[in-house]
């Protein structure tokens, strides 16, 4: 994970989302059912402030969703706020499902909490992690399957390739996989680096 920043409102959100939505909550107070959908038209405002990266994996994200941070269940009057969107993968969407702020936020993690390890590509703790905050960072490193499950390996895989064969330069690569592109940084800072 690293850091990203609320990207500003968009300017129709609140006609378009924000007052339909609570009027369908007005509507509905009672309701088990999963609130309207009226967000998902400004899915691609949420991914362009995430520069199309996913909030956790931090890789390119073409076809993500849009997360409620704090989740519909559990929050009902954040479900139509734009301060409540994130921008993840589905996958990583269903893996969070309504644990709210047991998982870190994007918009909250240290830049340098997180970084890849080559040439294994394992996501892992930095000490860069505040002690008030290493057992969530943990929490969530497992929860959401971020340091070596097979889907985001995969992922990382295919970046760090498509790097190593000269098909995306490293400039490429900080848009795509910026977390890779640092680990690689490192790596010829250090002088081992490996081909």
């Amino acid at each position: 994970m690293m850091r990203f920043n609320l990207a500003p409102e968009p300017a129709e959100f609140d006609q378009k989302v924000r007052q339909p939505g609570n009027a369908w909550l007005i509507k509905n107070p009672d309701s088990k059912k999963r609130p309207r959908d009226y967000w998902s038209a400004f899915k691609s405002d949420l991914a362009n402030g995430f520069n199309n990266l996913c909030g956790y994996s931090v890789m390119y994200e073409p076809v993500g969703t849009v997360d409620h941070y704090f989740c519909c269940e559990n929050h009902r009057h954040l479900t139509y706020e734009w301060s409540n969107y994130r921008y993840i993968s589905g996958w990583l969407n269903s893996s969070k499902g309504t644990l709210d702020n047991r998982v870190l936020d994007p918009f909250e993690v240290g830049d340098d909490w997180f970084e890849i390890i080559l040439p294994s590509l394992q996501l892992v703790l930095t000490d860069k992690v505040p002690p008030a905050e290493r057992i969530r960072a943990e929490f969530t490193l497992k929860r959401l399957h971020l340091q070596n499950d097979e889907r985001i390996m995969r992922q990382r895989e295919e970046w760090y390739q498509m790097y190593l064969n000269g098909e995306i330069t490293l400039e490429g690569l900080d848009k795509k996989a910026p977390l890779i592109a640092r680990a690689v940084r490192k790596q010829q800072e250090s002088g081992s680096i490996r081909y």
